[in-house]
């Protein structure tokens, strides 16, 4: 009896057809972790918070306990799917470095709010994966809820936490938005991703204002990212001039990643290209905008959400660091603005421009 021959196509997976199915929505980078308690990575993040390196982001120490694991956040929770999907720019992100009177924009806010945009996606995996699995559970979650991406997505192989605690992708380099669908599903998980940093600091050396104590290891309080977006009060005039021009958010440390020369920008989503007039905008016209002004420049922006005083506050940081002494008028205009915190970021700025280089 002759036998059948054997077959050298591998059987297709549910975990194979959910991939399938994330790369057709738009995500470059898909994997799949466990949804129970991680010791290690749960001692980090309480090390983390009781060393104060959070600064005033109270939500995440009320939170902790949801933080620990997917199961502490949702009980049914028996795996997780971690996702990726590419923003990488276009442009060099240090291109306005020395440009005084331009402000610097993170490449992740020039374009359309990535919430948004990757939510939407993750909601049509979810449906056709409970179309699929009869009896399925689902949750999706993007950067809205106590779900430590980064570490899962490390955990689901998909990228590793670099030394600026960024995940770093081999294909995608430090450019990725990152989301997660909580599942009642049982799915194989993979290896763990390998770090691949080696000896290289270059993310801990670029840092303008000292935020890396150690490699690994973020003092957010000291992040321009943390300073521009999350604090509300006035940023310590220590820091102030590492700030440079950058009015929302950092690049810096992601920018520098030697693993980014494998990212291309054909794989980001039309979304996320930037709009012209956020990639190198005045000082002066920035300056100038009020509360309504605000609103609609940046409607659909995920610039919106910190409102028009704290945005305007680091425009003035910027101004006061760019040596151009044509700004002083439009800081001037904003010392005796009604809010307390820009009327004190004006007046600093006006004396570092008087005061000349």
């Amino acid at each position: 009896m002759v036998k059948p021959p054997v077959s050298t196509i591998a059987p297709e997976t549910l975990e194979s057809r959910i991939a399938a199915k994330a790369r057709e929505l738009g995500f470059v980078a898909c994997g799949f972790a466990g949804a129970e308690e991680d010791p290690v990575r749960a001692a980090r993040l309480e090390q983390w918070l009781g060393e104060g390196l959070h600064g005033t982001m109270e939500w995440m120490e009320t939170r902790l306990h949801h933080r620990r694991s997917p199961r502490a956040l949702w009980p049914q929770a028996r795996s997780v799917i971690a996702l990726g999907m590419s923003y990488a720019p276009g442009h060099d992100p240090f291109a306005l470095e020395d440009v005084g009177d331009r402000a610097r924009v993170s490449v992740y806010a020039q374009g359309k709010d990535y919430h948004d945009i990757v939510k939407k996606r993750l909601k049509a995996l979810a449906r056709w994966l409970v179309a699929e699995e009869e009896g399925c559970e689902v949750k999706v979650f993007v950067d809205t809820a106590p779900v430590m991406e980064k570490p899962l997505g490390e955990a689901a192989g998909i990228g590793w936490q670099g030394k600026h605690t960024n995940l770093v992708s081999r294909e995608h380099g430090s450019w990725l938005f990152l989301g997660a669908i909580y599942t009642t599903l049982d799915l194989a998980p993979a290896e763990p991703h390998r770090d691949s940093c080696g000896s290289c600091r270059a993310c801990l050396d670029v840092c303008p204002t000292g935020a890396f104590p150690a490699p690994y290891r973020l003092d957010a309080r000291r992040c321009i990212s943390y300073l521009t977006i999350e604090h509300k009060g006035p940023v310590p005039e220590d820091l102030r001039e590492g700030m440079g021009n950058r009015i929302y958010g950092c690049d810096d440390c992601l920018a520098v990643c030697p693993w980014n020369k494998f990212a291309s920008q054909a794989a980001a989503m039309r979304e996320f290209l930037p709009r012209p007039e956020l990639v190198a905008p005045r000082l002066a016209e920035l300056l100038a905008l009020d509360d309504a002004g605000f609103r609609a420049l940046f409607s659909g922006s995920p610039i919106k959400r910190i409102g028009r005083d704290r945005f305007v506050r680091n425009c003035l940081y910027a101004a006061g660091n760019s040596g151009d002494a044509a700004l002083a008028d439009p800081c001037e205009a904003l010392t005796e603005d009604p809010d307390p915190v820009v009327a004190e970021a004006a007046r600093w700025a006006l004396r570092k421009l008087r005061a000349g280089p």
